[in-house]
């Protein structure tokens, strides 16, 4: 049997700037990295990470402006192409469950659950689509061969949201550790603030959305400045732009707050930066956090429902500050720039090494391809 035959195809809506689009970026390289046949099939062919599909990865654009009328033409390419695999992302796990039961393939559907599911259907609960999605997941999240959650927090919760235990659901960190994430780390910046001289950098980075919690960032900048000099760069972008630069403007910070938007390699930012703060409200698996850990610099986190408490170890590789107290995340950030908060060790990031991911992903994706790699071996 020849693995490297084997097809894989990962599906997304788009390629658009976000931290699930750039993991499974990563994946689908470090699968054919691994000679698989790999697939890129994208609702529609858009989006800021499209540029940096290599030529290994074929992509399939779907040509749909909206995401469900992609199960038609879904449909159409599981039945020509007959993957072996296919895993799905964000909100179209739905639709390649549907593809699945449709064509009456054999490919095998991993979905991949990303944030804490409860979480996120409170944040939106004005979005009348959230009403439902729990039931949803209930219904047809058993369709799928496997569930993959990014974090055992992310896990936990979503066995509790489908009250059942039927669905086989797994825990696999993000692959964040990759090839490229160290050729990214080399690369020169030139950038005013990080000049010899200037005042220490406080970065955070995400997309500007209020699950972020940004203002409550901005906010315990504001305090930190009364006692250190410092400046504070917020790399991403979104709706929230308008709301946070009136704030930054009306706590007289416009000099020392900069969003420059979004950034597809932000490792040279944070080397240089002094410390990085995520201040969430909820999360799946931050990989800011991870790509900062792994850069050596001092973390603070909110201990928010799940991920960052897994990644920092209980606080052992960073400070962990409650949800929404901009007490001490101020506090935090000030200890930061004392240098009371120890830089994390290269044994923090060794977790999310992408070649102890796709490990995991083979034999979640396959079945059991340790062992037919053994007999092929032989």
């Amino acid at each position: 049997m020849n693995l490297s035959s084997k097809k894989l195809a990962i599906y997304l809506p788009s390629l658009h700037g976000g931290g699930a689009e750039r993991i499974m970026l990563k994946l689908a390289c470090g699968m054919t990295s691994r000679g698989y046949s790999v697939d890129l099939v994208l609702a529609r062919a858009q989006g800021d990470f499209l540029e940096q599909v290599p030529e290994s990865i074929r992509l399939i654009d779907l040509h749909v402006n909206r995401d469900i009328l992609s199960l038609l033409p879904l449909i159409n390419y599981l039945r020509q192409e007959r993957p072996s695999a296919i895993l799905s992302g964000l909100h179209t796990n739905f639709i390649a469950l549907w593809a699945r039961w449709l064509a009456r393939v054999p490919t095998r559907v991993i979905v991949s659950e990303r944030s804490t599911l409860s979480h996120y259907v409170k944040h939106l609960s004005a979005d009348l689509r959230m009403w439902i999605m729990p039931q949803l997941v209930r219904w047809f999240y058993p369709w799928a061969d496997s569930v993959v959650t990014v974090s055992q927090g992310v896990a936990d919760d979503l066995r509790k949201l489908m009250k059942s235990s039927e669905t086989r659901i797994r825990a696999i960190y993000n692959p964040v550790v990759t090839p490229d994430l160290r050729a990214q780390a080399q690369v020169e910046l030139d950038h005013p603030w990080f000049r010899k001289g200037e005042p220490p950098v406080i970065i955070a980075i995400g997309r500007l959305s209020s699950v972020k919690d940004f203002p409550l960032l901005i906010t315990a900048f504001a305090r930190v400045r009364r006692i250190h000099q410092s400046r504070l760069l917020i790399l991403g972008e979104g709706e929230e732009r308008p709301k946070l630069n009136k704030l930054i403007h009306d706590l007289d910070l416009d000099d020392y707050v900069s969003m420059p938007g979004f950034v597809s390699n932000p490792l040279p930012y944070l080397l240089r930066s002094n410390a990085f703060v995520l201040s969430s409200q909820f999360e799946g698996l931050p990989g800011a956090l991870i790509e900062a850990m792994y850069c050596g610099i001092p973390l603070i986190s909110t201990d928010c429902p799940s991920g960052p408490r897994e990644i920092l170890a209980d606080g052992k590789y960073g400070r962990l500050v409650p949800v929404g107290d901009v007490d001490a995340l101020s506090v935090a950030i000030c200890d930061a720039l004392e240098n009371k908060i120890a830089c994390p060790p290269p044994e923090s990031w060794q977790r999310f090494d992408l070649d102890t991911i796709l490990d995991q992903y083979i034999e979640e994706l396959f079945g059991n391809e340790k062992k037919d790699r053994l007999l092929l071996s032989k």
